[in-house]
């Protein structure tokens, strides 16, 4: 199996707005505010706009269609000719191919954990008079970590990408009994 530029292509297109996609839902955090209810002493939390929730999950989608296609491409180092034997192409493959696979999911849970919990919103709180009320919301640097292990994810699947197409070929592209065949005449030129 030889290297494909469109396969590439789409691979690092998908990891780079799936980093687009992270980055934009740290920026856009959920920020809130305890605000006193105006009907009664209790006091709520407004929360400001969920788009990060929107972000992270675009991201997790875009970053596990990328780990599909390039483990359905290289068919998930499970078959090929050159995997079978101990070269220094096999190796690399298996090393960038754990690298790709520990990334992903490092950026995966970071990125659906932080949509998950910057959609969770305190609803009331109970505490009548209470002044230093703090709301829940998502820490500073989870959609952080997970751009960050998106971007390790694309190094980890290019790099995995090319050692597997290396192993899988020996190194470079075998043709064998392709080209003209200049030994012999065509059969409508014999003498009749």
């Amino acid at each position: 199996m030889a290297m494909s530029v469109s396969i590439l292509a789409i691979i690092t297109a998908l990891h780079l707005i799936a980093f687009v996609f992270a980055v934009g839902a740290e920026r856009r955090r959920s920020f809130a505010k305890v605000v006193p209810d105006r009907y009664d002493e209790r006091t709520y939390c407004l929360y400001s706009t969920d788009a990060s929730t929107v972000y992270g999950l675009c991201a997790f989608g875009l970053l596990l269609l990328s780990q599909v296609i390039v483990n359905g491409v290289t068919r998930c180092l499970c078959f090929g000719k050159g995997l079978v034997s101990a070269t220094s192409s096999t190796t690399c493959a298996i090393f960038f191919f754990v690298l790709s696979w520990l990334s992903f999911l490092g950026a995966e849970a970071c990125l659906l954990a932080g949509s998950a919990r910057n959609a969770y919103h305190t609803k009331y709180r109970g505490i009548f008079g209470g002044d230093d009320l703090s709301c829940a919301t998502l820490r500073k640097g989870v959609f952080a970590a997970g751009a960050a292990l998106t971007l390790l994810s694309l190094v980890g699947s290019i790099l995995y990408y090319w050692a597997h197409s290396r192993a899988d070929t020996g190194g470079w592209e075998k043709h064998q009994d392709e080209g003209l065949g200049m030994t012999q005449q065509p059969r409508e030129f014999e003498k009749v």
